[in-house]
């Protein structure tokens, strides 16, 4: 696979900055496929799934997908899956319990394929494994948890985030995690130094400032771009993507990517 590798001037940077704006975050819960049984939206940046169980602070209901949703549909609907309120794109709903039965078999069995886009400091390998136990909640030890990846372009900025290099580097990458993981994406590519731009729990905050004031991209840098599974009902094969975001746009363009 062709790599794209990008080193610019801070005056190219600037004009991105400038061509592009920063995107509002809106209430609206965008479907992106339906049927009579399941429908997925592409979930925006910042909101919950549903009102989180151990969280210090209220959360509005207006910033909870199911409120907005079951308001939309008019109908009960059921979360299959999580995303985390700051990661945006792919997002699956069920319109039933038997549905959403069947739905979480997929996951279970490892039928359910998901992809998903990030930006990570540094140069990573051109494809890889990160196959690391990660701690959970519920046991004792560290559980089974794998992720692949494969770089799509890189990117070198004209900026210093420490003393010790003249300039920043940045791999845009595809990541398909095999297991499902609390933050397994973060906390894998944290694991192996390449830690998500704009990750505050798990990330570099000398990296994650540099594209929040200078490149004025906020936030968690990762996307659910595209999920895959055998409808349980019909037999088709489902792939459901989420089209790129202004943000994401904002992101290509930084990596001269179209």
């Amino acid at each position: 696979m062709a790599q794209i590798c990008v080193k610019v001037t801070k005056q190219e940077c600037i004009r991105t900055v400038f061509m592009l704006t920063v995107p509002e975050v809106s209430s609206d819960m965008n479907i992106i496929y339906q049927d009579d049984h399941l429908f997925a939206i592409d979930k925006p940046t910042g909101f919950f799934v549903h009102p989180p169980e151990l969280s210090p602070y209220p959360v509005p209901k207006e910033k909870i997908c199911l409120y907005h949703l079951r308001k939309m549909m008019k109908q009960d609907v059921f979360p299959v899956h999580r995303l985390d309120a700051p990661t945006s794109g792919v997002l699956l709903f069920t319109k039933s319990r038997e549905a959403t039965r069947a739905l979480s078999r997929l996951f279970m069995d490892r039928q359910m394929h998901k992809s998903y886009q990030a930006v990570v400091r540094g140069y990573v390998e051109e494809s890889g494994s990160i196959d690391i136990p990660l701690e959970v909640a519920d046991a004792e030890l560290p559980v089974e948890a794998l992720t692949l990846y494969r770089r799509k372009a890189t990117l070198e900025l004209p900026y210093a985030t420490s003393k010790r290099y003249p300039t920043s580097r940045y791999s845009l990458v595809d990541v398909h995690p095999v297991t499902g993981r609390w933050h397994q994406i973060r906390r894998h590519f944290d694991r192996v130094a390449h830690p998500l731009l704009g990750d505050i729990e798990h990330g570099d905050s000398h990296h994650n400032r540099l594209f929040r004031d200078t490149l004025q991209i906020p936030g968690l840098c990762l996307r659910a771009t595209c999920i895959e599974f055998v409808h349980p009902w019909s037999g088709e094969e489902i792939k459901i993507h989420a089209p790129r975001d202004e943000k994401w746009e904002k992101i290509y363009s930084l990596f001269a990517l179209k």
